[in-house]
């Protein structure tokens, strides 16, 4: 196009700017406002004594139901993420039988409901009177001692809790190392590592950023799952409330209670695993606020 006729041409008007209206936004938060607010209300008025409820919190009864309700899960936790490890490895062992064992220890405990799993470790007893550890040498006993006395209810309920999730911490710690290069593994052999010093210094560090958030889940599943223990016995947070309310019949008070106690226990959870996961993840995430900073200050003074 000439020039002349750019420097002749009426500018145009411009185009009006029409801001996009998000009518759907609007609509469901208002729906979901009037929700929230006709929730509050139906609270309001419940025939609940919300006063009553921090007062349950600290009754001692609730106290030990809060502390084996975290000994528990805690325990628990440990002890099958030790046995998911050691059953994750026999997975990928060269070793048929170990692999096929360690197949048949997965799908028998994940195919049994955990409160079944809890019930036959109760009443261990009825098949088995005494619980006896023999001496290598000599005769006599390490342990002898009544089934009853050595699976206590609390011991049951551990056993319970931590054989059926180190079936699942088998799987979790299994993708986590599979996840990991296998050309790793022949780089580090070709440098004279040992198997364990590979697995230690080379895949574990890189399979945990894999393992650490399904293990944190099923952590906070465990501190849910041990309400079950409540079925034979053991007092944690659940048995705990039952037992306040059978003498006062506040039964939704204390079991607000106990929902206080889960939800603070699973926030504390929450917050480790995500500290957890930020030390196995340097590489991934920002610099901290003072390194840039200091990088900042560096690159001033050389300027």
């Amino acid at each position: 196009m000439p020039e002349a006729d750019l420097t002749t041409r009426a500018p145009q008007a411009e185009l009006p700017i029409v801001r996009l209206r998000h009518w759907g936004r609007w609509v469901s938060a208002v729906v979901i406002v009037a929700l929230l607010a006709g929730l509050g209300v139906v609270l309001a008025q419940a025939q609940i004594q919300y006063d009553t409820v921090p007062e349950f919190l600290w009754y001692h009864v609730m106290l030990v139901g809060l502390l084996n309700t975290v000994l528990l899960a805690v325990i628990a936790q440990a002890v099958a993420i030790v046995i998911g490890v050691v059953i994750a490895l026999m997975r990928r062992s060269a070793n048929p039988v170990a692999r096929v064992v360690a197949a048949v220890y997965i799908w028998l405990f994940r195919g049994l409901p955990v409160l079944l799993q809890i019930l036959i470790w109760f009443n261990l007893a009825l098949v088995f009177e005494f619980v006896s550890i023999p001496l290598p040498f000599g005769g006599g006993y390490l342990v002898h001692e009544p089934t009853n006395v050595v699976v206590s209810a609390f011991v049951a309920a551990l056993l319970g809790l931590a054989l059926n999730e180190s079936a699942y911490m088998a799987e979790i710690v299994r993708a986590g190392l599979n996840s990991v290069d296998r050309g790793q593994t022949e780089a580090a052999k070709s440098i004279g590592m040992t198997p364990a010093m590979t697995l230690r210094r080379i895949v574990l560090p890189q399979a945990m950023r894999v393992i650490i958030p399904p293990t944190g889940n099923d952590f906070i599943n465990m501190l849910k799952g041990t309400s079950m223990a409540s079925v034979i016995g053991v007092t944690e947070l659940i048995h705990a409330a039952n037992n306040i309310s059978s003498n006062n019949l506040l039964v939704m008070e204390t079991l607000l209670a106990a929902a206080i106690w889960y939800m603070v226990v699973v926030t504390v959870a929450s917050v480790g695993q995500h500290y957890l996961e930020r030390a196995f993840a340097g590489d991934q995430r920002s610099a901290r606020p003072w390194s840039r900073v200091g990088r900042a200050l560096t690159t001033l003074r050389r300027a």
